[in-house]
């Protein structure tokens, strides 16, 4: 038996870290328990401890359209050809911790893709720097050089 679950997750430790934001996108998550595969013997067969998370990038009202092309762009492969980011999560036997974990795997996801990396400066070596590895250069040279044998 497969349950959907619509309602948002309540932990004080993952709401105290977050914004406003990502209050709106953690209400729009669905999300799904399956059995889980792996060890555990009766356990397993009986207990829909794996969890399934689902985001729909198109409808969320807590992201920017330029927030939705770059996340388009960025976790493409991630992203179903229904624009849904489906993540799973069954590293405990317990479906809460496994919500959890998924809810803050999902946020740093987001916040991952979303963070803009610094564009590099082109920098050139400083002239002291090209003169001691010149130096070495020089001195490396002249002692591969004798330990040649010497020419009669």
């Amino acid at each position: 038996m497969i349950k959907l679950y619509e309602k948002c997750l309540t932990y004080k430790s993952i709401r105290s870290k977050i914004d406003l934001d990502s209050e709106i996108i953690i209400h729009e998550l669905k999300f799904q328990a399956v059995r889980s595969s792996g060890a555990g013997g009766q356990h397993v067969n009986k207990v829909s401890s794996k969890i399934k998370l689902f985001f729909n990038v198109e409808t969320s009202s807590g992201v920017t359209s330029e927030e939705k092309e770059i996340l388009h762009s960025k976790l493409a492969p991630k992203i179903s050809k229904d624009n849904i980011l489906i993540l799973t999560c069954s590293e405990s036997r317990s479906q809460h911790k496994n919500k959890e974990i998924v809810i803050k795997r999902f946020l740093q996801i987001i916040t991952n893709a979303l963070k803009v990396s610094k564009k590099r400066k082109a920098t050139k070596p400083s002239k002291s720097s090209i003169h001691k590895r010149l130096e070495k250069k020089k001195k490396l040279a002249y002692k591969k050089a004798s330990r040649k044998k010497p020419e009669v």
